[in-house]
């Protein structure tokens, strides 16, 4: 591919934004081969751990203007599109078996902001700067308000969409936009060991499931919700890691996972 990159290091699965000279924008290709990536991912059995992300200075800059602008001679039929396409990356993301850690090296604005938050978890560094500035242009955050609402409530959400402001990473990590802010030098190693101990000390399967349950529960009534816990409680007892878990927990052995 041409704008991702994408390898497995130690059952860590890197994708990696490879627009550079473009801040890492995001069009039609680059929207289209994070889908490929993710995809190939999911399925990769080397993989159980995945974190996004980029090459340069720029996390990502959100969506290319001139590629928006070219879009404004489309009719709503071919925006329609244009925006089914990356909403369907943002839910691939979010629905995505396997946990996804954002790796923010620079600024996440945008769109890139909106790809930063979708992550289950987000490590940047001090330098980085966080926001939502499509209203200072009279564009909306459409999309990404669907998974910021679940991510930081409504008060945090308004402050963030409606006034456009860049935040630092100590209010990103305050606001519960990013899980971990740590020095630049340090970055990688940090994401990298987080995706081991998830690798190393997690159930797959455990984790899958309740990253599910996670996306689902929240659209439930209370009734209907604690209805589908149950279910799913019933259900991992039976499943051959939890069998395993419990056996090897009993016994007083290690497990690796």
């Amino acid at each position: 591919m041409e704008f991702v990159h994408y390898e497995v290091k130690e059952r860590v699965g890197y994708i990696t934004l490879a627009r550079a000279e473009k801040r890492n924008a995001l069009n039609f290709e680059v929207v289209l081969e994070l889908k490929r990536a993710f995809a190939r991912a999911e399925d990769d059995e080397t993989c159980k751990v995945i974190v996004l992300r980029a090459e340069g200075k720029v996390f990502c800059a959100g969506a290319d203007l001139e590629y928006i602008q070219h879009l404004q001679e489309n009719d709503y039929h071919d925006n329609l599109l244009d925006s089914t396409h990356l909403m369907e990356l943002f839910r691939m993301i979010y629905t995505l078996k396997k946990v996804v850690i954002a790796q923010i090296h620079g600024h996440a604005i945008a769109g890139g902001c909106g790809l930063a938050a979708i992550c289950d978890f987000g490590f940047t560094v001090p330098e980085a700067k966080f926001g939502y500035t499509e209203v200072k242009i009279g564009f909306i955050p459409a999309i990404v308000k669907v998974f910021l609402l679940r991510k930081i409530g409504e008060s945090r959400a308004k402050q963030l969409l409606l006034t456009g402001d860049l935040i630092s990473a100590g209010d990103a990590e305050r606001y519960g936009l990013v899980h971990y802010v740590v020095p630049a030098a340090e970055l990688e190693e940090h994401v990298f060991a987080f995706a081991q101990k998830l690798c190393n000390e997690n159930s797959r399967q455990s984790m899958e499931v309740t990253k599910e349950m996670i996306a689902r529960v929240q659209s439930m009534g209370l009734e209907e919700g604690l209805q589908y816990a149950s279910e799913m409680n019933a259900v991992a007892r039976s499943s051959a890691d939890c069998q395993r878990g419990i056996a090897a927990f009993l016994k007083k052995e290690p497990i690796n996972w």
